[in-house]
């Protein structure tokens, strides 16, 4: 791939972002971490990982401005038509095509070419550790969902059997077990180097947001009677 390629490639994912937790700098990071991945593989075709790795989120506007779009679905067919109307061949198109519309954790779709494995992988990672929960709450934050929910006592839920949405949730629901959903090894090696940051963070939440809740209301009620 020559530097006119990946500017052309570069410069259509940056017309597309409109999102603070999917922005231009999570982009690069994935194709970072995708490139970190792939030179512990063998026989593969950078010119497809680096475009579907810069294109795999192009169709996060469309989800957010409607939940019943997957992005990584309507990102590959907006790829596709990208590539076919540039002059590249059908063959590529459909191999990048391929690469994002299998990215999604939320899926039963999953990649099968090492390609797309690399970058479902990639993607993963820029969820693990501190920075996935970095991540997390952001969006959390720029959709207007909660941190946690209350059960019917009261009491604050760990988001383990929750419904509705919170931060909470979307770390027992997502990002407490995306750790054992790697395909490549080193991405593998990489989530679990970050995996006890997520943890101990979770941990420290939960613990601190509970004890103001026991330990306030004991006192609240000691005042009203």
């Amino acid at each position: 791939m020559n530097k006119e390629t990946y500017s052309l490639f570069e410069n259509f994912m940056l017309s597309c972002m409109d999102d603070s937790a999917h922005d231009k700098e999570h982009i690069y990071r994935v194709l970072y971490n995708a490139l970190d991945i792939a030179k512990t593989e063998i026989n593969i075709d950078y010119d497809i990982l680096i475009c579907a790795c810069l294109l795999h989120d192009i169709a996060r506007k469309e989800q957010f401005e409607d939940s019943s779009v997957c992005h990584a679905m309507a990102g590959g067919v907006k790829a596709y038509n990208f590539l076919i109307n540039n002059g590249f061949e059908k063959d590529y198109a459909e191999k990048v095509k391929y690469c994002i519309q299998t990215h999604r954790f939320r899926s039963n779709n999953p990649p099968a070419s090492m390609e797309a494995k690399i970058l479902f992988d990639a993607d993963k990672l820029d969820v693990s550790g501190a920075i996935g929960m970095a991540r997390s709450l952001v969006y959390k934050g720029a959709v207007s969902e909660p941190l946690y929910s209350l059960l019917p006592d009261g009491t604050v839920s760990n988001g383990e059997n929750d419904t509705a949405p919170s931060f909470f949730h979307e770390y027992k629901y997502k990002l407490e077990n995306l750790y054992s959903r790697f395909y490549t090894k080193k991405g593998t090696e990489i989530a679990k180097e970050r995996q006890q940051a997520a943890i101990d963070f979770y941990n420290s939440l939960y613990r601190e947001i509970n004890s103001s809740y026991q330990n306030g209301k004991e006192e609240l009620y000691k005042i009203i009677q």
